[in-house]
């Protein structure tokens, strides 16, 4: 099948492998502009602008997709599919109705549930046992299109939101695959979406890291799996910021943030306790907690308190 597709992040670099892998024909890529990185601010470019390069396709970088240049641009490419996956600006209705086939749009969550911009981080937020990515065919509303096929998955108990993004970025690849063959063989169904069921997510902010250890473990648990690796759950402890990215559920009580046990490291919450298994002081790399207490030089579990 003749197809463009739009997508930015690493999470869409394994749809564009799938869809070359399977013996497509890419149109054209169309993905963000090069954005300024790191302290030298360099120009960089995104991971599907890189990994279409390495194919040697055409890569469109458009500032919208509202010019009508752009839009015959993207007309005289003949696209009989248009596969969007995370590339982070809306398609007008003219782009919409031009394929034979449509837009099909990946989205990382069991639509209607979590239409919106952080469906992983928050579905791990809102500790649900099931997820999974959703085809969608395109319409002008947020993931509001027919479901076109679904794929679940479990969330393991203790898995964070990069590596669950990890896991549905390759599914996603296995399903538009799907969805292109059933629509060459013209076996492809639509179902419209249970408005009564959808639920809407914004994008993730700093403002959310700030851990209160008054509530459950499993909350705070929840927390850190979810903003796990941006913007990161985060606590003082002793008046020194240190962000939290990996824990486990524990036992114990005392009040809330009183650091139970050093080895390995346990903090009382609101209800249960939780173990900290890496962390990373402001200014400093990564470590498991172990290293971090060992470098304290403290003695007793009682000279430490997260707040």
């Amino acid at each position: 099948m003749r197809i463009v597709f739009m997508g930015t992040p690493d999470f869409a670099v394994p749809c564009l492998d799938a869809l070359v892998k399977d013996g497509n024909e890419i149109a054209g890529v169309f993905t963000q502009p090069d954005k300024p990185k790191g302290r030298g601010y360099t120009m960089t470019p995104p991971p599907v602008k890189e990994r279409a390069l390495e194919y040697g396709l055409d890569v469109y970088q458009p500032m919208t997709l509202k010019d009508a240049e752009i839009q015959e641009q993207l007309r005289s490419l003949s696209p009989e599919m248009i596969v969007v996956v995370a590339y982070g600006k809306i398609l007008p209705k003219e782009i919409i109705d031009m394929p034979v086939y449509g837009c099909v749009n990946i989205h990382a969550s069991l639509l209607p549930l979590y239409r919106g911009a952080a469906p992983i981080q928050q579905s791990v937020l809102d500790g649900c046992t099931v997820t999974g990515v959703t085809a969608q065919c395109m319409d002008i509303g947020i993931d509001t299109g027919d479901i076109l096929m679904k794929s679940e998955t479990e969330i393991g108990e203790n898995e964070t939101a990069d590596e669950l993004h990890d896991r549905l970025s390759i599914m996603g690849a296995e399903l538009i695959v799907k969805v292109v063959h059933s629509a060459s063989e013209g076996t492809l169904t639509r179902e419209k979406q249970d408005e009564s069921k959808a639920t809407h997510v914004g994008k993730l902010t700093k403002e959310m890291s700030e851990i209160n250890f008054g509530r459950s473990a499993r909350e705070i648990h929840n927390q850190v799996r979810g903003l796990n690796s941006w913007p990161s759950a985060s606590a003082m402890l002793n008046g020194r910021r240190i962000k939290i990215h990996r824990t486990l559920i524990s036992k114990g009580k005392g009040d809330p943030g009183e650091v139970l046990s050093l080895n390995p490291l346990i903090v009382a919450c609101g209800e249960g306790a939780l173990e900290i298994v890496e962390l990373q002081p402001e200014g400093k790399k990564k470590m498991s907690a172990s290293a971090f207490v060992n470098g304290l030089h403290v003695n007793d579990a009682g000279e430490l308190h997260f707040s």
